[in-house]
């Protein structure tokens, strides 16, 4: 793929009630849920490289190693970047940070591997299904 260390990509969005920590479980913490915010830095990553992939390819993540800065509370924006840091055939490895709009909210490292055949991947992984 033609894609450089360096390249970036930003997704962003609103945090509504059911991507909050609440929501997951942890009653009365009506905050953006630290899975929601990984949720998020992946998708930024997985931005990074959509515009490079050949027809029926795909990405999946690996690996997160994530701070979870500062909380977001419903109803403000927040967004997401990802810093293509190195690849290494199809392995693609990202810094990735979050903001709301006050504060940043999170950094980390993210990595991803190119799956060549999405449709062969999904139907390997769902043969583990019980007959």
């Amino acid at each position: 793929m033609d894609i450089a260390p360096g390249a970036t990509a930003e997704v962003s969005g609103i945090v509504d009630a059911d991507r909050t920590a609440h929501a997951m479980g942890n009653r009365g913490v009506h905050v953006f849920a630290t899975p929601f915010v990984i949720g998020m830095l992946e998708d930024a990553a997985g931005a990074v490289l959509r515009p490079h992939l050949p027809p029926g390819a795909g990405s999946v993540g690996t690996m997160v190693e994530m701070k979870h800065l500062a909380a977001t509370p419903v109803g403000m924006k927040v967004r997401a970047r990802a810093r293509l840091l190195e690849t290494d055939g199809k392995r693609y490895l990202f810094a990735v940070e979050a903001w709301d709009e006050q504060d940043k909210i999170a950094e980390g490292r993210h990595e991803r591997f190119v799956v060549p055949d999405m449709a062969k991947f999904l139907a390997r992984a769902m043969k583990k299904r019980p007959a």
